[in-house]
C-alpha cells in the first residue's frame, strides 16, 4: 500500500517578543499532527520572526481548520501570523561555502549597500545575516554561497568597498577548519602593544629619531630586516642595562589585548607572541598574561651595559614564520588550524604560513597578502573574525566579574 503525500507549509510568526510564543504555536501544531521539518528564529531590539516548516496531508495542508487554529493561538498572544503552502526546495539547505565580516565605526547603511551590491553582482547568495558586535566596533556576519571561480573577484570587489565606504570587510572560508583555530601569535610592537619598544630603547640614547625613520622603512619592507635591526641595536651601545626594565615597565598594551587573550584563553587557544623585539623586555608581559610560548631576540649584555649587539638567532621574517611551525608542531596543531596577527613586512612570512593571517593597522605590504585586514586599533576585534561575538565575550566577563565598557571618544 502506497503511503499518501505529504506537502510542506510555512508559518510564519512576526511580532513583538515574549514568552510563550513559541510554547502557543506548537501546542496547537500538535493537535494537528504536523511533523516539524525546520524552525528558524530571529530578535532584532525585541521584534520577533519565527519561521517553522511543517508537513502534513494535503487535506490538512488545504483545509481551514489548521489555519483557523493558528491564527487564533498567536493572535491571542497579540503577534501576525501567515500560514502558506510551501516549495518543494530540500528542507536542509546547503551550507554556506564563505563568510564575510563587516566592520565600522560606524557601518552605515551606504557601506553595508555596497558590500550586498558588489555581493549580488557576482552571483553570490546571502544564506544568513546576524550582527556580532556593538562594541568597540558595529559588526555584522554575512554567511554566503559563492559559486566557483567567484572567490578571488569578490575578494577584490570587496577589498575596494573596504577602502571607499571605510570599513574593514573580510572574506574567510566557511566550514569546520574556520571553527576549528587552536593556536595564535601575535607580533608584539604596535600590536600586542602600542609603540615600538626600539624607539622606546632609543630614546633614552638620544636616537630616537634615527630609529624611528629605520623602523618604518623596514616595516615597509624597504630595508632587510636583520640588517634595519643591526642598525638600531647599535644606537643602544653604552646604554645600562636597567634602562630594559625600565621600558617593559612602561608598556602599554593595545586596547582590547587583555580581552583578547582572556577570551582565546578561555576556549583553549595556546597564545604566544613572536617578535622582532627583545626577550627581556617580552618576558615579564608574557607572565602577567599567561602565554604559552614566546619568540624574540637577545640583546647582548656585558658588565650590565648593553654592547649594541644582538646574540643568538635573528627572530626576522624567516625566524617569525619558522617560529610559528615550531610553536604549532610543540602543541601538536595543524597549520590550518593557526592564526598570526601582525602589522609589518616582516611578518608576511608568518602570516602567509598560519591557517588564518590578519593584517592589524599594518602597513600596506602586508595588507595585500594577510586573509583579512583590520583597520581599527582595537586588538578584541580579531574575535570577530574568529566567529566570537561581543555578547559572548561580555556573558564571560560578566561570570568572571571583569566586564567593563571604556567610553570611547568619537573619531
Amino acid at each position: 500500500m502506497s503511503v499518501p503525500a505529504k506537502v510542506s507549509v510555512l508559518i510564519t510568526v512576526t511580532g513583538i517578543d515574549q514568552p510563550g510564543v513559541t510554547s502557543a504555536l506548537f501546542e496547537v501544531l500538535s493537535k494537528h499532527g504536523v511533523e516539524l521539518l525546520n524552525v528558524e528564529q530571529v530578535v532584532i531590539r525585541r521584534r520577533l520572526t519565527l519561521g517553522v516548516l511543517v508537513s502534513c496531508a494535503p487535506e490538512v495542508a488545504d483545509g481551514a481548520a489548521l489555519r483557523e487554529d493558528v491564527e487564533a493561538a498567536i493572535h491571542e498572544v497579540g503577534l501576525d501570523v501567515t500560514v502558506e503552502r510551501s516549495d518543494d526546495l530540500p528542507v536542509i539547505r546547503e551550507p554556506s561555502t564563505h563568510t564575510i565580516f563587516v566592520l565600522g565605526r560606524p557601518v552605515t547603511a551606504g557601506a553595508f549597500g555596497a558590500v550586498a551590491k558588489e555581493v549580488a553582482a557576482l552571483g553570490v547568495n546571502i544564506d544568513f545575516i546576524r550582527g556580532i558586535s556593538d562594541y568597540p566596533v558595529t559588526g555584522l556576519e554575512l554567511r554566503v554561497s559563492v559559486p566557483p571561480g567567484t572567490y578571488r573577484p569578490l575578494q577584490t570587489a570587496l577589498t575596494k568597498v573596504a577602502v571607499d565606504e571605510r570599513v574593514d570587510v573580510a572574506v574567510e572560508d566557511y566550514g569546520l577548519a574556520w571553527r576549528t583555530k587552536r593556536l595564535i601569535v601575535f607580533d608584539v610592537d604596535s600590536t600586542l602593544v602600542q609603540g615600538e619598544v626600539i624607539e622606546m630603547l632609543a630614546a633614552r640614547a638620544g636616537a630616537e629619531g634615527t630609529v624611528a625613520a629605520i623602523t618604518e622603512a623596514a616595516m615597509r619592507g624597504e630595508l632587510d630586516f636583520a640588517q634595519s635591526l643591526q642598525q638600531r641595536v647599535a644606537t643602544l651601545e653604552g646604554l645600562p642595562a636597567t634602562v630594559i626594565d625600565d621600558v617593559a615597565a612602561q608598556l602599554q598594551l593595545m586596547p582590547g589585548a587583555r580581552t583578547t587573550l582572556r577570551t582565546l584563553q578561555r576556549l583553549g587557544f595556546r597564545c604566544g607572541v613572536v617578535s622582532g623585539g627583545f626577550r627581556r623586555i617580552i618576558e615579564p608581559l608574557a607572565q602577567e598574561l599567561n602565554l604559552d610560548f614566546v619568540a624574540a631576540n637577545e640583546l647582548e649584555i656585558i658588565d650590565g651595559t648593553l654592547t649594541g649587539r644582538v646574540v643568538g638567532s635573528i627572530v626576522d621574517r624567516p625566524g617569525k614564520a619558522a617560529a610559528l611551525r615550531e610553536f604549532a608542531g610543540r602543541f601538536g596543531v595543524p597549520m590550518e588550524q593557526t592564526v598570526a596577527v601582525g602589522d609589518g613586512a616582516n611578518d608576511i612570512d608568518m602570516l602567509a604560513a598560519a591557517g588564518l593571517g590578519v593584517a592589524f593597522n599594518a602597513k600596506p605590504a602586508l595588507r595585500a597578502v594577510a586573509d583579512a585586514s583590520l583597520s581599527h586599533p582595537y586588538l578584541d576585534t580579531v574575535l570577530f573574525l574568529l566567529g566570537v561575538t561581543r555578547g559572548e565575550i561580555e556573558a564571560a566577563d560578566n561570570v568572571d566579574g571583569v566586564m567593563r565598557r571604556v567610553e570611547i571618544p568619537e573619531d
